[in-house]
């Protein structure tokens, strides 16, 4: 195949997938589900793309994945998951060595059965379930937000912690038991939990002092602009410090590889690190890494769609579908709830939420790779269930994501975006941008923009009622449901 034959084939999968993604919005679908599918309908069982390369997917997995972990990583305020910290971590080690566990058992009792088709020993079948242990959240807050529902109890937050910092924990349990599996004998407990502590250790170490060096390095290069004597432009600013970042993305991961530490867990500290500090342009930067981890995501999705063979799924239906629905009810649901012991403030109905947003997606697909690529034997039918189970989890729980919200009385309105305004500060200046969407007690004072109580050092920039924008003053009367944008100080300049 020439060079323009791949362009051209990649350019109609991008379109493709874009323009049918637009209909998850209407149908609800997952948007990593529409992907998916559209990778298949161009795959071998569908339009005859022939693509069966395993080493080039997991490379090119693993390059989206630190892209997609360091973006998600930016975009967590450490204020949102202060509350929820522990049940966060909870669910995102605890939990998922739990559900790796359960499933694992599950899957080895299913193997000794006559009439499966299916024959693991223990460790494959824990394999199995490791690779299928840590959750995805993406096309879960895809479809909350294109529904425009919130939810109560802090769960967003806990789940966006989770979502992010489970995978370097299925990650290790995947490593470690593919190496059980082809050196027997050479790990020992000690061996283990050296590993685990030089993984998890030099992972942490490295991504919070990687992000500060990013941090520093690009403080540096904006000085060196600011010192020329033509100052660069914002626009290519913002684009070279995202390119720079990106650059450190690849480096603080490789790094920490290299010196047997976690990678997917330094980066995304590193984004945590660097989203949290107060760094010029960092705006910008955030949306050109929206967009380039929307990429990403659709170029994974293409390419495993791409990859499987559906034909060959059907061989482990049934045994897939018995996995599957034991993971949903029964696996998730019971380390969920286990690891969320110590913690009281996690009400029931928040339990069973978040045991049902256990969502799987592109890693434990990218992670269903390494056993192929390790020639594990039954890889390729551990490949296949994983891949079964997958497009299971998106299309029962990732449909009914916002239905069991309401029914668990925790959907709640969500907090408006200020980028919806369409206004922006410079990242320099000590203010930042809120918003506010009145409700009925809000306006107990008075109905007008005068006599409502806002914090010192804030100011109402704009109100928003339903489509409509419109310019405040003392005497607009407010409704509930109204949208207010509000410009405040931050409390350091506010006491000047």
């Amino acid at each position: 195949m020439t060079i323009e034959n791949i362009l051209l084939t990649g350019s109609l999968l991008l379109v493709a997938a874009v323009v049918l993604g637009r209909s998850s919005y209407r149908t609800g679908l997952p948007l990593l589900l529409v992907f998916l599918l559209v990778g298949m309908a161009f795959g071998t069982d569908g339009l005859g793309i022939q693509f069966s390369d395993m080493h080039t997917t997991q490379t090119i997995g693993m390059a989206a994945l630190c892209v997609i972990l360091f973006s998600g990583g930016m975009g967590t305020r450490v204020s949102a998951i202060k509350p929820v910290l522990l049940p966060g971590l909870m669910l995102s080690t605890a939990g998922v060595v739990l559900t790796a566990f359960l499933t694992g058992l599950f899957i080895w009792w299913l193997s000794g059965m006559e009439w499966t088709n299916i024959h693991f020993a223990f460790l494959p079948s824990l394999l199995l379930a490791a690779t299928m242990s840590s959750t995805d959240s993406a096309s879960v807050f895809g479809i909350l937000g294109s529904q425009k529902v919130g939810l109560r109890h802090n769960l967003r937050p806990m789940l966006e912690l989770e979502s992010g910092s489970n995978d370097p924990m299925a990650y290790m349990l995947t490593i470690l038991l593919v190496e059980a599996i082809m050196i027997p004998g050479d790990l020992s407990s000690g061996m283990i939990a050296l590993q685990l502590l030089m993984q998890f250790g030099i992972g942490g170490i490295f991504g919070i002092v990687g992000g500060f060096g990013a941090i520093r390095l690009m403080r540096f290069y904006t000085r060196l602009g600011r010192n020329s004597d033509k100052g660069e432009d914002p626009g290519q600013t913002t684009a070279m410090l995202s390119i720079l970042l990106i650059g450190a993305v690849f480096f603080i991961y490789s790094s920490t590889v290299l010196l047997d530490g976690n990678g997917y867990l330094a980066v995304y500290l590193a984004g945590i690190t660097i989203g949290n500090s107060r760094v010029g342009y960092l705006r910008g930067i955030t949306k050109m890494m929206d967009g380039l981890t929307w990429l990403a995501q659709i170029v994974v999705f293409l390419m495993l769609g791409l990859l499987v063979n559906p034909h060959e799924m059907l061989s482990v239906a049934v045994v897939s579908i018995l996995i599957g629905v034991f993971l949903i009810l029964i696996g998730r649901p019971v380390s969920v709830f286990l690891s969320l012991l110590p913690v009281r403030k996690v009400n029931f109905r928040s339990k069973l939420f978040v045991s049902w947003v256990g969502l799987r997606g592109a890693v434990p697909i990218i992670f269903a790779t390494y056993p192929v690529v390790a020639g594990v034997p039954g890889s390729s039918q551990i490949f296949n269930i994983v891949f079964f189970v997958t497009l299971l989890s998106l299309s029962l729980q990732g449909t009914t994501v916002i239905s069991v919200a309401r029914r668990l009385r925790l959907a709640d309105m969500p907090q408006s975006d200020p980028d919806e305004f369409g206004v922006e500060l410079a990242d320099e200046l000590p203010t930042s941008l809120h918003t506010i969407t009145l409700k009925e007690e809000d306006l107990s004072d008075g109905a007008t923009l005068g006599q409502m109580r806002l914090s010192p050092g804030s100011l109402v920039m704009m109100i928003r009622r339903g489509k409509k924008y419109i310019v405040p003053n003392g005497s607009r009367k407010l409704y509930p449901g109204d949208t207010l944008l509000v410009i405040r100080e931050d409390e350091n300049y506010a006491e000047v």
